[in-house]
């Protein structure tokens, strides 16, 4: 069962707020010959700039504010001074921020110029089912309605989605059962109700779905080798349907 957690709304959303406009500094600063600590760095000042504090600094011994996975590393991807952004390739941000007692949460992946159209497709078939997840977040609804919406979507192209990680719920910790596959029968799980708080985040690769965790202990990879993409959003679910908190200002909705 979901809980409601002891967070108020405009409590994560400020809280996404902060998520929502270091995703979108982020984004302006990939390009080929940047490193991904670099990118860190940006991101923790940004934060803390903000009155907030890096919620995935310390986590469970992570070391870093952002995880940036590039190409075949799906997520957990750990920033460095040796990893420079190249032409070609796909960079996975994710980004969490704890404010007042509330989390935000969200990803997104950025293609540097030029991109393979499989690469391209990839990016376009993950982002468009993260919408269609969140679209299924509604008052009524299963948990399991928003993996089946997901899964629904991608395998039509011939990706994968991956089974060993997933969403969860998040408020007043960033990490809250139960967590949110992206697959599955669509009349599994708790009912959704009004004042859940969810963070919806599709993994999607081109060849098999299969993972494995690199010797750095956090960082996932496909095993296969291919291509992987991640978006994700936190969302309110509301009387009047989902509410993404984690939105960009300069994102265009699907």
């Amino acid at each position: 069962m979901g809980d409601i957690p002891d967070v108020t709304f405009e409590g994560m959303e400020a809280a996404n707020r902060i998520v929502a406009d270091v995703l979108e500094l982020l984004e302006k600063k990939v390009k080929p010959g940047v490193s991904t600590v670099r990118l860190d760095k940006i991101a923790e000042q940004y934060i803390r700039d903000q009155g907030g504090i890096p919620a995935f600094k310390g986590y469970r011994g992570y070391p870093a504010t952002i995880t940036t996975s590039i190409n075949d590393q799906i997520v957990h991807g750990i920033p460095s001074d040796e990893q420079k952004i190249q032409p070609g390739d796909l960079v996975s941000i994710d980004v969490g921020c704890e404010l007042n007692g509330c989390y935000g949460d969200s990803a997104l992946t950025v293609g540097v110029e030029p991109l393979e159209p499989a690469a391209q497709k990839l990016m376009k078939i993950t982002r468009e089912s993260l919408y269609k997840g969140i679209a299924k977040a509604r008052v009524g609804n299963r948990l399991g309605a928003i993996g089946a919406s997901i899964e629904a979507h991608v395998v039509p192209y011939g990706f994968s989605v991956v089974k060993e990680w997933a969403g969860h719920f998040i408020g007043d910790e960033m990490h809250l059962d139960p967590q949110i596959p992206n697959y599955g029968p669509a009349d599994w799980g708790p009912e959704l109700e009004p004042g859940m708080y969810l963070a919806i985040e599709p993994m999607v690769n081109i060849g098999s779905y299969k993972s494995e965790v690199l010797a750095d202990g956090w960082t996932v990879v496909t095993k296969d080798g291919s291509l992987s993409a991640h978006f994700e959003h936190s969302i309110a679910v509301t009387e009047s349907g989902p509410k993404i908190l984690s939105r960009r200002k300069n994102e265009v909705l699907m």
